[in-house]
């Protein structure tokens, strides 16, 4: 897997910190990395590698129809790791909402206990991809073969295995046209497939997608409450210092209103969406 990637932590906001935590470690198999009184962090501990953070809600609520998580998306080394971990998921008897083979990945689908969409994948060789002169990247949506990838497993599920990270984030959006203004002219991100107005998704360099943009749950969502479970934020990883200040003139040329402290950008996409920009901390 590569070492610099443009995705880092997912951050969740939930109702309940102790029955969630013990989801993302038993159902997903994440170590715990941190925790402090009203969050957790959980991730790869072997490559010290933070993929969901969970922070507590101080007064419990329900969910709304918002602008927020679709899904997040890790992103697992090997088709033999999907198929080790699609077993431990049917074998403990964990609801599965499907399976899909995109053309580029195989991907799982369910959802935590609190509603938040999660995909589990991998990507299929480079090679096997549909990608256009243009840069587009595009796929299909057909059914998994599940028999060839649990066959591909070479050992029972023992934990999230070293090399996984956070593929990408798929969002509910306010407004597809104003999504790809914004993450094309300020994240500096390009359009990668348009799937017939309904949803676009966008990536940097040549990957299929790091962010999935839809609006399948309605048109001019409201964006969340920061009061209301759901997502918190996403981080987004630049490659150094010179990129961190290019995307902050992008901020202020957008007129976007940014917070910087810690050498972490905080700001809001046009969907009210927020997105923690910090630089790779590289070998």
């Amino acid at each position: 897997m590569t070492a610099f990637w443009n995705l880092g932590r997912v951050a969740l906001k939930v109702n309940d910190l102790k029955k969630m935590t013990q989801f993302y470690q038993e159902a997903l198999g994440l170590d715990l990395m941190e925790e402090k009184e009203n969050s957790v962090v959980l991730g790869v501990a072997a490559d010290n590698t933070p993929l969901v953070e969970l922070i507590q809600l101080q007064t419990p609520s329900n969910r709304k129809r918002t602008t927020g998580l679709f899904h997040l998306a890790i992103l697992l080394p090997t088709r033999a790791d999907l198929g080790s971990f699609l077993y431990h998921l049917l074998t403990n008897k964990y609801d599965l909402e499907g399976a899909s083979d995109h053309g580029y990945s195989e991907a799982i689908y369910f959802h935590d206990p609190e509603g938040n969409g999660i995909e589990v994948y991998r990507d299929k060789e480079q090679s096997a991809w549909d990608v256009r002169p243009d840069g587009k990247i595009e796929g299909v949506t057909e059914a998994m073969d599940a028999d060839g990838v649990i066959g591909a497993m070479v050992k029972i599920y023992d934990g999230i295995p070293a090399g996984s990270i956070m593929g990408h984030v798929h969002l509910t959006v306010h407004d597809l046209v104003e999504t790809q203004q914004f993450y094309e002219n300020v994240l500096g991100i390009s359009l990668k497939s348009d799937f017939f107005g309904q949803a676009k998704f966008f990536a940097a360099g040549n990957y299929h997608h790091h962010i999935g943009s839809n609006m399948w749950a309605g048109k001019q969502l409201p964006a969340a409450d920061e009061k209301q479970p759901g997502l918190a934020y996403f981080t987004w990883v630049v490659a150094d210092k010179a990129a961190y200040e290019a995307l902050k003139g992008r901020l202020v040329q957008a007129e976007v209103a940014f917070e910087n402290t810690d050498n972490t950008l905080i700001f809001k996409d046009n969907s009210g969406i927020e997105i923690h920009a910090v630089i790779h901390q590289g070998e």
